[in-house]
């Protein structure tokens, strides 16, 4: 498994993969050195580095996480969410077929290893509440501003 390092406005980034595609995608609290990036993840940091220019609302990889036929099913389903919309947990498990379901659908959404590329932080509660973002609710928040179509104006 390969694995780069970049830095992003968020934090900075570490991805793994090889040539079955990418397997996770982390950001971390911690700074790494940045070396050369592995063939494998050239065109993975080049799509983000798009993706934080605001050049790319839709990530176009070969991905290969780890998990359960269900949580694949999940993850496959936040796939379909766009840039720039939310869903909540329970429109996300109507939409997989079981509105009970909702607990799981979280669950596996909270288990996501391919931050932004499989947008699980566009599931927001039904009540519209920032709730249950792996890295931490200030960047679930940042990345839902960023990604916003109504960017907020300055009064002065």
């Amino acid at each position: 498994m390969e694995v780069a390092y970049f830095q992003t406005p968020i934090g900075f980034a570490e991805l793994k993969g090889d040539e079955h595609g990418l397997a996770s995608i982390k950001v971390l609290d911690e700074t790494r050195p940045i070396d050369i990036i592995p063939e494998v993840l050239e065109d993975a940091v080049y799509q983000f580095q798009e993706y934080f220019d605001k050049k790319r609302k839709q990530f176009d990889l070969k991905l290969n996480p780890q998990g359960t036929a269900f949580q694949k099913k999940v993850w496959q389903e936040l796939q379909e969410i766009p840039f720039g919309k939310t869903v909540s947990y329970l429109e996300l498990s109507k939409t997989l077929g079981d509105p009970k379901a909702i607990r799981a659908v979280a669950a596996a959404n909270g288990k996501n290893p391919l931050w932004i590329v499989v947008p699980c932080h566009r599931v927001i509660g039904s009540n519209g509440d920032l709730v249950g973002y792996a890295g931490g609710l200030s960047r679930k928040k940042w990345l839902l501003d960023f990604e916003s179509p109504v960017q907020q104006q300055s009064l002065f």
